[in-house]
């Protein structure tokens, strides 16, 4: 899982920052792109609680897998 997290968000990082810049230029907000990676399987990282405590509201793990 944790090789798999490090791969995804390398390949993705440059994705992450266009999303990002698009956002702050389109609405003018601050815009943090989280990580929210879940294996086929059901597997979560470790870091994932840390990651959804950053976004506001209420967020159940079951439902995002």
């Amino acid at each position: 899982m944790i090789k798999q997290k490090s791969e995804k968000i390398s390949t993705y990082v440059y994705v992450y920052n266009d999303r990002t810049i698009e956002i702050r230029r389109i609405w003018d907000e601050k815009a943090k792109v989280i990580p929210v990676i879940i294996g086929a399987t059901g597997t979560i990282s470790k870091s994932l609680r840390q990651y959804l405590s950053n976004i506001s509201g209420k967020h159940e793990i079951k439902e995002l897998q």
